[in-house]
């Protein structure tokens, strides 16, 4: 019975692990947004394109080489999120009546 106590205690601690991890993921994600953001910006100021794809397939090389075959799954769904980056806010901020 006290391997099992203890097996719940190491995986909550490891879940509280994970927890912390995926807000410091959110957290950077956020930030990146609010740096495409003002590069989409500067571009579409000074009349180029909002996306340059060689840029994107440069980023998606980068997380498949690091990350494997999913890792051109995540670049896109991480290049759809910064495309999109003057959207983006915290689930919690539009819950709370914050302009979207």
């Amino acid at each position: 019975m006290t391997e099992m106590v203890d097996n719940t205690s190491r995986i909550r601690l490891e879940r509280d692990a994970i927890d912390a991890i995926d807000a410091h993921i959110i957290e950077l994600l956020t930030q990146r947004a609010r740096v495409s953001s003002g590069i989409q910006k500067i571009r579409t100021d000074s009349g180029g394109p909002r996306t340059v794809f060689t840029r994107e397939m440069e980023i998606l090389g980068r997380y498949r080489d690091g990350l494997g075959e999913h890792g051109t799954q995540i670049a896109m769904s991480v290049l759809k999120l910064c495309r999109g980056a003057g959207a983006l806010q915290p689930a919690a901020a539009r819950s709370a009546g914050a302009p979207s």
